[in-house]
């Protein structure tokens, strides 16, 4: 994508902290010439040499699984906070903008089956079952179920080759702008108020370097 410098994130570990976080992502593939996309949950791991990848399943019912072949390149996109960022909040009348924190994973699809499929589902679902007050474990739901249920999905694992992260949170700003931008986004709804809180985190940083922000 698209990612002007100053909002460009290499942190990897920042980034896969991201990833972890915001975990629901649409799956970008082409299916006879013609870009398809389905929102699921992807679960980033590590493969047997190390390697990083994503892992996720979507319904046989669903015609995307038809460009999921072994080797197919995909594009994984991860939405983050995002909030509208009005002109009146700067220390100069400017253009309004969009304040957004985005995450695109490319890589290569393999299929899994079987026990590693079934294996996949269980870490799946104890990475959003383990913060609950009573965590359901795969092993609680009945196994005719369970089988029944993998019949019904196509799942893979996507070997990651790219990672491109934008962090578009008025680096460009001078620091007045950039703190009155702020406070009006905490006033904000939730997502307002996690882009807020993300340019708290880099605001010191970014006004105690040498470079100037642009106006």
């Amino acid at each position: 994508m698209y990612i002007p410098r100053r909002y460009e994130e290499k942190d990897l570990e920042k980034i896969h902290a991201f990833i972890s976080e915001n975990s629901f992502a649409i799956l970008i593939s082409v299916l006879e010439g013609v870009p398809v996309g389905t929102h699921i949950p992807l679960l980033q791991e590590k493969d047997d040499q190390g390697r990083d990848i994503l892992i996720g399943h979507i319904s046989r019912g669903n015609d995307q699984r038809h460009s999921l072949v072994d080797g197919a390149k995909v594009l994984a996109i991860f939405p983050g906070p995002h909030a509208y960022i009005s002109p009146r909040w700067y220390t100069q009348m400017n253009v309004p903008t969009w304040n957004y924190i985005a995450v695109h994973v490319y890589g290569t699809i393999k299929i899994i089956e079987g026990e590693a499929l079934r294996a996949a589902l269980s870490r799946l679902v104890h990475n959003y079952e383990q913060h609950l007050p009573r965590p359901v474990d795969i092993e609680e739901i009945t196994e005719k179920r369970v089988t029944a249920e993998m019949r019904g999905i196509v799942g893979f694992e996507i070997l990651i080759e790219d990672i491109q992260a934008a962090y578009k949170l008025s680096q460009n700003r001078d620091e007045q702008s950039f703190h009155q931008v702020v406070g009006q986004l905490e006033q904000g709804d939730e997502a307002a108020r996690g882009v807020a809180r993300e340019m708290e985190q880099r605001g010191e940083r970014l006004f105690s370097s040498k470079e100037t922000p642009e106006k």
